[in-house]
């Protein structure tokens, strides 16, 4: 028997699956990464794979003129959702999820970048993945844009920040705004890549470096620990074979 696949969204080599990955092998699964990065013209068929993963990156949602793959991705995420694939998408992945769905994404008023907290939404306290959380929880962040819940979509968590940290649509699309997926050489990475230096520069009266790494060392052995949990939720979720769902107009 064939093992199942997972098709991967990635835009940026230093935003991987990280803690993602060893559980995904670990359940038997193929994993086949589109690296929009070096391949911007891909455009990847759905047939043959029972989920689908879009990554974050420093781009925005919005910048399709620099990263027409952008309006690719849109596309082919409404097809796995209308598919009813499982679908998760991280930081930049949950914002095109939430175009996908009919939902939009705008600047928000300031920047999440290192350790914040979420509240769980009532949906959240009892969501069969994401009921692994506290109420309050803890998590890592790096965004500066927000979402606009789509359409029909569940609020799952919230922050001061971000009026949408989850939602879920249906009942296997899920979209992240924080990094769970992310651990100590990820955060260290990403303090230091050249890709961030400029918003770190920017933000440097109320982002300190040092102090995200000396957090760190608490922070992301309970982290690491709450995305084994959150995750392997979302795999056991998964249903093999063909689904359909139809998307509300637009």
């Amino acid at each position: 028997m064939a093992r199942p696949k997972v098709l991967v969204f990635q835009h940026v080599p230093f935003e991987p699956l990280g803690t993602l990955d060893p559980l995904l092998k670990d359940a038997g699964f193929r994993i086949r990464y589109v690296n929009f990065g070096r391949q911007p013209e891909s455009r990847p068929g759905l047939d043959g794979y029972e989920a689908l993963i879009i990554l974050g990156g420093p781009m925005n949602s919005d910048q399709i003129d620099s990263y027409p793959n952008l309006i690719t991705e849109v596309d082919i995420i409404r097809e796995a959702v209308e598919r009813d694939m499982s679908v998760l998408g991280i930081c930049l992945g949950a914002q095109l999820l939430a175009k996908a769905l009919g939902g939009a994404v705008s600047r928000n008023a300031v920047r999440e970048i290192g350790w914040c907290d979420v509240e769980l939404t009532e949906a959240g306290v009892n969501d069969p993945v994401l009921s692994t959380f506290a109420p309050t929880q803890e998590v890592f962040q790096w965004h500066e844009d927000g979402i606009t819940l789509p359409p029909d979509a569940v609020l799952l968590a919230t922050s001061s920040a971000s009026a949408v940290q989850a939602f879920r649509y249906g009942e296997h699309a899920y979209g992240l705004q924080f990094h769970l997926e992310t651990n100590r050489p990820l955060i260290d990475r990403w303090l230091t890549v050249p890709a961030h230096q400029d918003t770190l520069r920017e933000e440097r009266n109320t982002v300190d470096p040092e102090r995200i790494r000396q957090q760190a060392e608490l922070s992301t052995g309970p982290l690491e620990a709450l995305s084994r949990a959150t995750f392997s939720r979302w795999i056991d979720r998964f249903e093999f074979g063909p689904r359909k769902q139809r998307l509300p107009s637009r």
